[in-house]
């Protein structure tokens, strides 16, 4: 106690960062300060006694409660400070602070105007130029759109157009103009540009129009292609909130929604564009009950996480339908961040107010259909005694062939489904196992900046494997808590029977054995196949694709032994790619060197 006394004298009176630790050592929760001294002395209480203080919400009083341990970063500025509270949180997810995990970033379509015979593109990053113009975002459909406006309009369709010199079959389709032939001028095309950024901005336009093509194909019998066009036009209607609200002024607005209960929270965005709603995306977060929710904080993770560096800003105006205490430091960051106009307010009154109230009305309506929440990750958590429930788990496996094209698989699972969007593989170096985990693992913490931890990470393997997890995670210092789960072994041959397999799940606490049929069991043996099936999958992708490299190579009369010296040196076809002539001289000499230098530049 006299120690965390001596800590919290000794702040300085600067701006920063401030970690609580408990006694274990755990990160408990990350904030930010204008001072540091000020700020981490107002959660506590000296006098009579030194005590969290009377005043805090009960969250943050069972916070400060298990404090035991401060440690600080100095910053130059209050702004610097919210910047890298935000990312210490994305990466290494304190048991208290809100974390809602929104790394999805949204497609827009752009047209730079700069080019003579511009296009419209779709981007999900800033595009450097003075005359770009974004529209969007939008949640889903953006390449329905742009797909619906190319067959639509007559409009340069591929980038390498223009350089052909000459007019291709898009122009005989009349989908062309034709410009790289000179049979439209510059003026001409802009007219009709102009007409195609009227449909991207009215979808209503281009589902009028699809409607209209689709009932002409069904009279020409070809009903396959009005399914196509059927299914497009759903798809496009899906992206948005249905709502005939129209604002009288023809502003570009952002609004946010959060809405709370029990152990669900739900985040809901609309993007209005000239008065109207053009898209709105939604997404359910969960959280411990215990452990509260702070809206607020919500709120401002919500802003800070959607409008990253990269993102373009195409708004001037974020309502949201709470109201929450840094607001004017966020807008202070964003401001600094685009260099552009902006305010962040909730409306009390008038067309503002009806807006916030559509989104949140849709925030609590996404959590009233979801229905009760399941019940399976409780029980999780219950059996693998773990401190969160695991509403997102991320699953690990690697495969090879006798050490040959190594490669990793990590699988997401969130609120009782697979998450294939979030899927990723890896190419690896190692060649045994246990290298191939532990390059996976580290590889998959160094993104925790972009795509933050999850509540439970499985590994595809034995108490080896689980252990190495853990040591790379304090490595990185994020505390997130790994079970391993090994399949059982019968005669030195995995027996994967489903509803017989008696697999071992490996917890910090020791192994679990479970009955063949418990359901919780069955679960982690369902991730775990998963998983397995991913990394099997793009292994035999690779492998072929290293044996077409091989017979290639072979054919242009490349020795076996001397592609394996290689292999074995550099490790994959792309670092022999990108070697230079020097390094593969001194593996394989010049002559050979060269040889392979011209068949793979």
């Amino acid at each position: 106690m006299d120690s965390l006394i001596e800590q919290i004298k000794s702040l300085p009176d600067s701006p920063g960062v401030y970690q609580y630790f408990d006694e274990l050592g755990r990160l408990l929760y990350v904030g930010k300060a204008k001072s540091l001294k000020n700020r981490v002395k107002s959660y506590f209480r000296f006098t009579p006694s030194f005590a969290p203080a009377p005043n805090l919400s009960p969250r943050i009083y069972k916070m400060v409660h298990e404090t035991k341990k401060i440690e600080y970063i100095v910053v130059n500025s209050e702004n610097d400070a919210l910047i890298l509270e935000n990312s210490l949180i994305k990466q290494l997810k304190p048991k208290y602070n809100i974390l809602l995990r929104d790394d999805k970033t949204f497609p827009y379509i752009y047209i730079d105007f700069d080019e003579p015979f511009a296009r419209p593109k779709i981007t999900r990053k800033v595009i450097k130029g003075k005359k770009v113009r974004y529209f969007g975002p939008f949640s889903t459909a953006a390449k329905d759109i742009l797909d619906s406006i190319y067959e639509l309009f007559p409009l340069v369709q591929k980038d390498g157009c223009l350089s052909q010199k000459k007019a291709c079959l898009f122009y005989q389709l009349k989908r062309c103009p034709a410009p790289c032939e000179g049979k439209i001028t510059q003026k001409e095309y802009l007219k009709i540009l102009n007409d195609s950024i009227e449909y991207i901005v009215d979808k209503n336009r281009i589902i009028q129009k699809l409607s209209e093509r689709m009932e002409s194909l069904s009279e020409e019998l070809r009903f396959e292609e009005a399914a196509q066009i059927r299914d497009r036009i759903k798809r496009i209607q899906q992206s948005q909130i249905h709502s005939d609200m129209d604002l009288a002024k023809l502003e570009d607005i952002d609004i946010i929604a959060v809405y709370a209960e029990k152990s669900r929270a739900a985040l809901v965005r609309m993007f209005m564009r000239n008065g109207k709603v053009i898209s709105s995306s939604s997404k359910i977060f969960r959280f411990d009950e215990e452990r509260g929710f702070d809206i607020e904080e919500a709120y401002k993770r919500a802003v800070l996480e959607f409008y990253g560096q990269d993102s373009p800003l195409t708004a001037k105006k974020i309502y949201t339908a709470h109201p929450f205490e840094e607001s004017q430091e966020v807008v202070s960051v964003l401001k600094e961040r685009f260099k552009k106009p902006l305010s962040i307010r909730s409306p009390k009154r008038g067309e503002g107010k009806r807006v916030t109230e559509l989104a949140l009305l849709n925030a609590k309506e996404i959590l009233r259909k979801e229905g009760k929440s399941q019940q399976l990750p409780k029980r999780l958590k219950e059996l693998l005694k773990l401190e969160s429930t695991p509403y997102r788990i991320e699953i690990f496996d690697n495969s090879h062939l006798r050490g040959k094209a190594p490669v990793g698989a990590m699988v997401v699972w969130e609120n009782g489904r697979f998450l294939k969007s979030d899927y990723r593989h890896f190419n690896l170096a190692s060649k045994d196992e246990y290298s191939q985990m532990r390059e996976l693992l580290s590889r998959r913490c160094e993104s925790f900046i972009k795509s933050p931890p999850p509540d439970l990470w499985v590994i595809d393997g034995g108490e080896a494997l689980r252990v190495l997890a853990e040591d790379i995670l304090s490595k990185y210092g994020v505390v997130l808590e790994v079970i391993a789960i090994s399949k059982e072994k019968k005669s030195n041959k995995t027996y994967r029977s489903k509803g017989k397999a008696s697999d071992t799940i490996h917890t910090k606490f020791g192994p679990l054995s479970l009955s063949p049929f418990d359901e919780r069991l069955n679960l982690l043996q369902k991730l775990r196949d998963e998983a397995h099936r991913f990394a099997l999958e793009f292994h035999k992708k690779q492998r072929l694709k290293i044996e077409k490299e091989i017979s290639l190579l072979k054919a242009k009369g490349i020795g076996e032994a001397k592609l394996k010296r290689a292999l074995d040196y550099f490790g994959s076809f792309e670092n022999i790619k990108n070697a230079s002539l020097e390094e593969l001289c001194e593996i394989l000499g010049p002559k050979t060197a060269k040889s392979l230098k011209s068949t793979i530049s």
